[in-house]
């Protein structure tokens, strides 16, 4: 109880971390080494091996594999694991195998207490194996709310005990009332499409899937509508099933990164390969080294973490046109079917397709257009609202749709009145009825839409428009407030007025964090600030603890200890993401619009500062992309000259991934950026930048231009 009123989830309570004293029996709960200060935290999917706490008495949200963040209440299924090994001598769940010792914790019940003889040789009590069981409920909202809930039914037992030698059954959890305000996570409304993905699931990984059995399985909707939220649900079968779950997003403000999506998500199976044992790690790098043979380098070239796998590779024959595009295509097909097999079927699930770019969706159409891959389920979400017919896209899919391959739309609406009533009354643990007039209200302003409903909804508690009153133990709103509050209906708006509560240097930190990307790490961060790591850390704090920044491992608690990754390979590396677009689209929106052209120039300026030149290569379209949104304001011509060899240099690794169209961009501009006489004072660089984008054109297909160049 003292731990929760303090914001503290232990995260790891088990038998080995309480002491009882022998002779005073004070017990004391020792071992924080991976507590959290956080309200709430998300977990990322790690291989087994990785994962924070003791897998016999981790909570199923602790797994990184149910549909849901993790808080106080986490702590709560551990006791009950603990107390259920305490009552019986034995664990509710044990294997052997990691995966399947987490799968029970996220699917199967434990059995009844009652049904076992206790230590002392009597059967448990009835209602003492409800309580333990209602602590391991699967889902937080199902177990007890407050640990002084749970002391009182504990106490009821142990006065009938000492009064009676008995225990009567009795209603659990009279007393157990939270006064945190908590947002349920389930999925209000959604079964039928949950469904629909779960089935596609178990499509591709049945033994009767053969070539051709890859599917690709879309979720349209408005931003906001629970594209993500539904798509994550496909954890539990993959558990079961022991596959992979991979997922990368497009961004925003980025999209000329060639096959951004793409690499975070085969960076992020390196990382979970790399958390495997040596034995099996052994197994992957004979694998994918069969695979590729000796061309290894290409794929190195866009996925650094490749090499730690496989070592060192040899560098690869320099091809030109179409053999470079065929070789890398081919390659990556190759690279995928080492992780497409029955054992562990593979899901990748890209998000935010409509900000995709042309080589990535010319990838996806040679990957599941071929018909040979299977056990792949390839999962993609865009907004339906910013595509149209003839968006790249949409083209693309129609496309494959020529080549007969399985695509399924799940179309998202908004929410209904009653699903939105039935989450504002679970969240105000109060009847449907009552929470009528205040999801009149809400519904007004959101008009369905889950995330912001609940962002709203939270807005409303910060306020103190909602309020817990303690004398009386429940929740109180008042509606005349509400209906009076001057709340916009536009997300954007309203989460930039949320993000304006925060201090004002919070505010400035978050601001060139949306210039970065969805996703950023804290090293990168401190070099836009300009401001040491530990103190952009600690700024950040406050968005943290609102949720509106979250942290992508649980490095965040050690930011003090980044390590420059030249020094130390194994470095500390702190990265976050924002909330959702939404948040990252407020906080730039914070950025006044006569001010973000030399914002991004600052910050590609301050970033090819730090990055020294053998790092360059991997960080060119980092750098380049914030310069050449600042490229009016570059008034020298020794700058102008620099900003055409770095678009050189983005043109030439763009076009050696084959992102021909992205190739053009860059080089294009760098030609526009070429001096007069250049011919004469900058012959090579010159050259190189007509040349590349000759051949470029040439290869995407634009010989009109490829005239004009040549």
């Amino acid at each position: 109880h003292h731990l929760h009123q303090n914001y503290i989830i232990h995260k790891d309570i088990k038998p080995a971390n309480i002491l009882i004293h022998p002779a005073t029996k004070e017990v004391k709960l020792i071992d924080f080494s991976i507590s959290s200060l956080l309200p709430k935290e998300r977990t990322s999917l790690q291989t087994p091996n990785v994962l924070e706490g003791t897998l016999a008495y981790i909570s199923p949200e602790q797994t990184g594999r149910m549909n849901r963040g993790i808080d106080y209440r986490s702590d709560f299924y551990s006791l009950g694991v603990t107390f259920y090994e305490l009552v019986v001598g034995i664990l509710p769940f044990s294997s052997d195998d990691a995966l399947e010792l987490i799968h029970a914790h996220l699917a199967i019940s434990p059995e009844p207490l009652n049904q076992f003889l206790t230590s002392e040789g009597c059967l448990c009590p009835k209602s003492l194996s409800d309580i333990i069981l209602k602590l391991m409920a699967k889902n937080a909202e199902q177990r007890y709310q407050s640990a002084l809930g749970l002391k009182h039914d504990l106490e009821k037992c142990r006065k009938q005990w000492l009064e009676t030698g008995k225990i009567e059954e009795f209603e659990l959890g009279e007393w157990d009332r939270s006064d945190r305000f908590l947002i349920p996570e389930k999925l209000y409304g959604r079964e039928k499409e949950v469904q629909t993905l779960l089935d596609a699931f178990e499509r591709v990984a049945s033994p009767l899937c053969k070539e051709g059995g890859a599917e690709i399985m879309l979720v349209a909707g408005f931003s906001g509508i629970g594209k993500t939220a539904v798509v994550n649900e496909v954890h539990k079968p993959i558990t079961r099933q022991k596959g992979y779950f991979i997922k990368g997003k497009f961004d925003q403000f980025n999209r000329n990164v060639p096959f951004s999506a793409f690499f975070q998500a085969f960076r992020d199976l390196m990382g979970q390969l790399l958390g495997e044992s040596d034995a099996q790690l052994q197994e992957w790098k004979k694998k994918i080294l069969e695979a590729l043979g000796e061309n290894g380098q290409v794929l190195i070239e866009v996925i650094p973490e490749l090499e730690r796998i496989v070592g060192k590779q040899p560098p690869v024959p320099e091809l030109s046109g179409s053999a470079a595009q065929n070789r890398f295509n081919l390659l990556f097909e190759k690279f995928i079917a080492v992780f497409t097999t029955i054992e562990h079927p593979l899901t990748l699930f890209l998000d935010d397709l409509q900000w995709a770019d042309s080589a990535s969706l010319n990838l996806l159409k040679v990957l599941m257009g071929d018909n040979q891959t299977a056990y792949l389920l390839m999962l993609g979400a865009y907004r339906d609202n910013e595509v149209f017919p003839a968006h790249p896209l949409m083209l693309c899919l129609g496309e494959l749709e020529k080549q007969q391959t399985t695509i399924l739309t799940i179309t998202l609406a908004p929410l209904s009145v009653n699903h939105i009533n039935q989450l504002v009354a679970e969240t105000l643990s109060c009847a449907v009825k009552l929470a009528a007039p205040l999801t009149d209200l809400v519904y007004q302003k959101t008009k369905g839409n889950p995330f912001f409903t609940t962002q709203f909804l939270k807005g409303l508690h910060e306020d103190e428009l909602i309020t817990f009153n303690q004398d009386l133990g429940y929740w109180e709103c008042d509606l005349v407030k509400v209906q009076d509050a001057a709340l916009t209906s536009d997300v954007v708006e309203f989460m930039a007025g949320r993000l304006h509560k925060l201090p004002e240097e919070t505010q400035n930190v978050m601001k060139l964090a949306a210039c970065i990307d969805n996703q950023f790490d804290l090293q990168t961060l401190s070099i836009v600030c300009q401001t040491p790591s530990e103190e952009v850390a600690a700024t950040l704090w406050s968005a943290l603890r609102e949720g509106l920044i979250l942290p992508k491992s649980q490095a965040y608690k050690f930011f003090q200890g980044w390590e420059k990754e030249e020094d130390n390979a194994e470095g500390i590396k702190v990265s976050y993401r924002f909330l959702h677009d939404r948040v990252q689209q407020a906080a730039y929106s914070l950025i006044p619009e006569s001010r973000k052209q030399q914002t991004h120039l600052t910050i590609g300026r301050l970033l090819l500062r730090s990055t020294s030149e053998e790092n360059l290569e991997d960080k060119i379209f980092d750098i380049i992309n914030h310069l050449n949104m600042g490229v009016g304001l570059i008034a020298t011509d020794e700058e102008k000259k620099q900003l055409c060899k770095l678009n050189l240099q983005a043109g030439r690794k763009a076009k050696n991934a084959t992102a021909y169209a992205a190739a053009i961009e860059y080089l294009s501009l760098g030609i526009e950026l070429l001096t007069e006489n250049s011919w004469e004072d900058n012959y090579e660089v010159t050259l190189a930048l007509y040349e590349l984008a000759t051949e470029s054109t040439y290869l995407n297909g634009d010989f009109e231009k490829m005239e004009q160049l040549a």
